[in-house]
């Protein structure tokens, strides 16, 4: 359907363009001396609608030829070929209504009056569907150019998408790379602590994937994905793992990424307490203002320690996350000084629109 037929007002709007343009030709018909001005009027006013009307063609022949993939030579021969043609029909359109015209008042000779104003009529015609063609062309390249636009932006949302899964990806392989290196370690010295570390990965893995697939989460279930995971480290550290959770009042309903608290309990865990014979706590506190959500984990550690033989992709990824997510309105930063690592993860604020069914009891302490 054409466009401008979709609704109504734009049928009543486009009748409106027609009809100065009546005037147009009613003035040039009576300075031409064909009819008086109030007889040239009753005349052009109801024939420039109707070919209004007619001109709606020129949309369906552009359609039909567009220029990306035409000759321009084939181009305006058939816009020319189309305004012959449609100037004709409004000729004879013209010869009619004055015939109507004549039927209820003393016109003078038909014959005559049209002669005269034939040539007019036609001029007018050919080169009022000209530029009908014209801007339909014009019409055409905005909506080629806006489904362009529409669909880079397509393109580069599914890359960003695809971009964030290679990222998340990336997380979950260096975890279980880290996990499976512990439980190859019990098993020779503990086997039912490998075993129930298995049970607890197994656990942790399905609520990830449930967890995990979705561009946000609640804070409790993130948190609550953060501390399962300690659970599994503990087994491995015993007593020498704490955990110390809080939270201040109003953050139960904000969102976050899944799994972007992790990769830096992880760390806090492999880099820190696995370097201290009498351990330590690690820390997670959430504060929030009325546009950021900020997040910190804290651990003892140890300046002296080895450099660590892992890959380095845990703050890599969260940082190229948050970016890829948030752009400049996130940041990560890590500190070390007297003895504890700090990192503090700055958010936008994000609420749910409704209150979670079930929440998660965060502000307490945890001893692993």
């Amino acid at each position: 359907m054409h466009p401008i037929l979709a609704s109504p007002g734009r049928v009543a709007v486009y009748v409106a363009i027609w009809l100065p343009l009546g005037l147009l030709l009613a003035a040039l018909l009576a300075l031409q001396g064909v009819f008086p001005l109030s007889v040239a009027i009753s005349f052009a006013l109801p024939l420039s609608v109707a070919y209004g009307l007619l001109c709606l063609s020129a949309w369906y022949a552009s359609r039909g030829l567009p220029v990306e993939r035409a000759e321009p030579f084939l181009v305006i021969a058939t816009a020319c070929a189309a305004a012959f043609v449609s100037s004709a029909l409004w000729l004879l359109a013209a010869r009619g209504w004055l015939g109507v015209l004549a039927s209820f008042g003393p016109w003078g000779n038909i014959a005559i009056g049209f002669r005269r104003a034939a040539p007019t009529l036609f001029a007018f015609g050919f080169l009022l569907y000209l530029l009908a063609m014209a801007m339909s062309y014009m019409a055409g390249a905005f909506e080629s150019s806006r489904d362009a636009e529409r669909r880079g932006l397509e393109l580069q949302v599914m890359a960003r998408e695809a971009e964030l899964r290679a990222l998340r990806a990336q997380i979950d392989p260096h975890f279980l790379f880290n996990s499976l290196q512990s439980i190859s370690a019990l098993t020779t010295v503990d086997p039912a602590a490998a075993r129930r570390m298995c049970l607890l990965l197994a656990d942790f893995l399905r609520d990830t994937l449930s967890l995990g697939a979705r561009e946000r989460i609640p804070l409790p279930s993130e948190i609550a994905l953060a501390t399962r995971f300690l659970a599994i480290e503990q087994v491995r550290f015993g007593e020498r793992l704490q955990v110390d959770a809080t939270a201040s009042s109003g953050c139960e309903t904000c969102l976050v990424p899944p799994l972007v608290l992790q990769p830096l309990v992880e760390n806090a865990v492999t880099h820190g307490i696995a370097h201290l014979i009498e351990g330590g706590i690690v820390r997670i506190r959430v504060t929030g203002s009325a546009s950021t959500l900020t997040i910190t984990i804290d651990n003892p550690s140890d300046p002296a320690r080895p450099a660590g033989r892992g890959t380095g992709l845990g703050l890599k990824n969260v940082r190229e996350r948050l970016r890829r997510l948030y752009g400049t309105e996130a940041a990560l930063r890590a500190d070390e000084a007297d003895g504890r690592f700090t990192v503090r993860l700055d958010l936008p604020i994000e609420m749910e629109q409704t209150a979670p069914a079930q929440t998660d009891q965060i502000h307490a302490r945890m001893e692993l």
